[in-house]
């Protein structure tokens, strides 16, 4: 399948736009996610409909936690990504060239259609980078009635990210960190463009935000704070997700202490209405009313709606932007 945004040069090279790396690609050679070839000068997308995981999950799971809770959606996953993070959790197809199956187009549409399912996640390794059968796809799902769940790092250029915006339903957008320098040295990336993918997103479709804490990282009050305040800037409505770092692919730092996540959760509460922490059990994940704490969404029983009605609290009459 031939790529969308890239153009031609001099010498059989081909310029890949679809991301900030804006990688120069020889003949026969790919760029830094190593699914867009150069073929003699077109530029071919290497994972077009090659699915190497499959699943029905919660929707928490992706994690969204104001879109539809409760209910269960089908995943599906490439290979490839654009970032080249020491701390990779699924570094398995996001590394390196994993095991594929090819699922046919009615037949994704048929699964994201059963056993309860709202649409289609594309999620597991970066979706961005199977540009054209993540937009190809989410326009079929579309027209079927299905929603459609994008969960990425956002690094994604503003043109490509506009034409496939209208299609989304949801975004979960990690930021993982607020200062550059880890971006380009742990994730081989920068944190500019993030930023402005989840502004632009934000405008256009629900998005809820995930930090991965990494203790001694990007763990410092500072950074937590400035990323918080950054955050509420964009909207202060916007879920914020910290998650526990595990050991994996090159890192072997230690897991995450739970005082570490609690602390970052009790920081940015200064500044957004829903901050929540995951990768952790038998914690408190509700959802309870910004204004007069009156609990909203019940995970304890699967993501129950409970003190919501017309769109706002029941108690106070706050407005609450939960899609449910």
């Amino acid at each position: 399948m031939e790529a969308k945004y890239y153009e031609r040069l001099n010498d059989n090279k081909a310029r890949c736009n679809l991301c900030p790396h804006g990688c120069t690609i020889g003949d026969g050679e790919v760029g830094v996610c190593k699914v867009r070839k150069n073929s003699k000068g077109p530029l071919i997308s290497l994972n077009y409909g090659k699915i190497t995981s499959y699943a029905y999950d919660p929707i928490e799971k992706k994690p969204l936690f104001h879109f539809y809770p409760g209910s269960r959606i089908f995943s599906i996953g490439s290979f490839g990504c654009n970032f080249k993070c020491d701390f990779c959790q699924n570094w398995e197809i996001a590394q390196r060239r994993s095991w594929t199956t090819d699922l046919e187009d009615e037949d994704i549409i048929l699964l994201g259609k059963s056993l309860g399912s709202i649409g289609i996640a594309y999620t597991y390794n970066e979706p961005v980078i199977s540009y054209e059968h993540v937009y190809h796809v989410c326009k079929m799902a579309r027209d079927n009635g299905l929603k459609n769940v994008l969960v990425t790092n956002g690094y994604i250029n503003p043109e490509p990210l506009m034409e496939l915006l209208p299609y989304i339903d949801a975004m979960n957008i990690d930021l993982k960190s607020f200062n550059d320098d880890f971006y380009k040295k742990i994730c081989k990336g920068r944190l500019e463009p993030v930023k402005r993918t989840i502004e632009i997103a934000a405008k256009h479709t629900h998005v809820e935000i995930t930090n991965l804490i990494i203790e001694g990282l990007n763990s410092s009050e500072e950074e937590i704070e400035e990323l918080a305040l950054w955050v509420s800037s964009v909207d202060k409505s916007i879920p914020l997700h910290f998650t526990k770092y595990f050991p994996s692919y090159k890192m072997d730092l230690p897991e995450t202490s739970y005082d570490v996540l609690l602390r970052a959760k009790n920081i940015a509460k200064k500044y957004l209405y829903y901050v929540y922490i995951g990768n952790v059990m038998g914690i408190d994940n509700n959802t309870y009313c910004p204004k007069c704490s009156n609990e909203l969404v019940n995970r304890d029983i699967k993501g129950k709606v409970i003190g919501i009605k017309d769109n706002r609290c029941i108690n106070c009459g706050t407005e609450i932007e939960i899609i449910y």
